[in-house]
């Protein structure tokens, strides 16, 4: 067999990291997305709802996920995986539909939307904590399990308040 044949015998395996079928992969990708929703949401609810508990929540989500995101860039290019650029489907769809309310309207969607996510994510988060392949996947889901589960007590709070 000649170098050219073995070559093509062999293809390119893609790192661990970005292998779809290991659970750190999708993680870091529903991460990433989950993050840049947070932001861009968190835009529209600090200079659109009505609430001021509401705007004010939103101006938290565009500072903590901001800080989140650069985390796990930083974790991305050390681990050289691929992070998504923009949001999914769904994400997306909650915008478009967020952006055509108002008023209490908009205040009530938003914040029902934010208790649910964030209950996701922090069992999301600490299933990756606990059940990852990698330690510094694990260690960056340990790390930011607090502030989702910070996010969730506040949301929740407010919900309870404008239902």
């Amino acid at each position: 067999m000649n170098n050219r044949a073995a070559n093509s015998a062999t293809p390119a395996s893609p790192s661990p990291a970005n292998d779809a079928k290991n659970p750190d992969s999708a993680f870091l990708t529903e991460a990433a997305q989950g993050g840049m929703a947070e932001v861009m949401l968190g835009r529209l609810a600090a200079s659109k709802a009505q609430n001021p508990d509401v705007k004010k929540f939103g101006q938290r989500m565009v500072d903590d996920h901001t800080k989140a995101n650069n985390e796990l860039k930083e974790l991305a290019v050390k681990k050289n995986f691929t992070l998504p650029t923009d949001v999914n489907a769904k994400q997306k769809s909650l915008m478009d539909k967020l952006e055509g309310l108002s008023g209490a309207d908009f205040d009530k969607a938003y914040v029902d939307a934010m208790v649910d996510d964030h209950e996701e994510d922090v069992d999301d988060f600490k299933d990756e904590a606990e059940n990852g392949k990698d330690a510094d996947v694990k260690a960056w889901a340990a790390k930011t399990v607090p502030t989702l589960q910070s996010h969730l007590d506040m949301i929740k709070g407010i919900q309870s308040k404008i239902k």
